[in-house]
């Protein structure tokens, strides 16, 4: 997305209780939503060694909202027995061609998409909607067709997930139509494809108000900080869990871990 995150010192270490406490927090609170999915902790060294053998290879791609997503995923991800690849773009990662700017920003993506299916060869390609998926609901679909036929002939599962509630700053005003069209056009080529892709709706983690305590945005009203992104790092690896027969690692395991200084979170003003 336009906001630069551009990474200058690492924030203090202190933050990680709070991460932590942050998700405890968002477990109980979405309880509802979430039910059945808590990870076990009780997995024996056999087990956590056969599940590392069969982990699944996780290409994970979208924009800088992914981007500050990335660091808690692939602690969770990789507590759980998978591997990760981050593959956001800051500034970018649609692979929606609409207007000249997002068309330059899908090239590229698509360029970086085959790239990384040769050299990485993921078993899951998880596609986080991106603040540039403007277009027409024409567009996003001939879109996310071309991005499942390509995961499909890699031998890849496509996950489709829906962006947070951001807010709408006058950027992206005249995309707002497009921004709202994006999640329901993905649910309906997910529907269509027989199973081989799915829509993750992340509505019961985040809900609907970029400015509500549940969004969990960052001061800039867009990105989240260490704490919703634990959050959706839990939300997610219980969503991939269930859908490719892995036990998650409890957040115990992986949200105090050294990803909490990362400075990606530093230009976003994370406390």
């Amino acid at each position: 997305m336009h906001t630069d995150t551009s990474p200058h010192r690492t924030p203090p270490r202190h933050r990680r209780p709070a991460v932590l406490a942050a998700v405890a927090l968002v477990t109980v609170s979405a309880a509802a939503a979430l039910a059945g999915c808590n990870g076990g902790s009780g997995e024996g060294t056999s087990s956590s060694a056969q599940q590392q053998k069969a982990g699944k290879k996780v290409l994970w791609m979208g924009d800088s909202i992914a981007g500050a997503e990335a660091p808690p995923l692939e602690a969770a991800l990789k507590a759980s027995g998978q591997r990760f690849k981050d593959a956001s773009s800051d500034g970018g990662g649609t692979v929606v061609a609409s207007d000249t700017m997002a068309g330059s920003i899908a090239q590229t993506t698509w360029k970086d998409l085959k790239k990384n299916l040769a050299s990485f060869r993921p078993d899951v390609i998880a596609y986080q909607l991106t603040t540039y998926d403007w277009g027409t609901p024409a567009q996003q679909r001939a879109a996310y067709e071309k991005l499942a036929k390509t995961a499909q002939d890699a031998g890849a599962e496509l996950d489709l997930v829906s962006a947070p509630p951001f807010k709408i700053d006058d950027f992206y005003k005249k995309y707002e139509g497009a921004i709202k069209s994006a999640p329901k056009v993905a649910k309906e080529v997910a529907d269509k494809s027989g199973g081989t892709v799915h829509f993750l709706d992340a509505t019961p983690l985040w809900g609907t108000d970029s400015a509500g305590k549940q969004a969990q945005r960052s001061p800039d009203g867009i990105h989240s900080c260490q704490q919703g992104s634990a959050a959706f790092a839990k939300w997610f690896t219980e969503q991939l869990g269930k859908q490719d027969g892995f036990t998650p690692a409890a957040p115990e395991k992986w949200a105090k871990g050294s990803w909490t200084g990362s400075k990606r979170y530093v230009p976003l003003k994370c406390s």
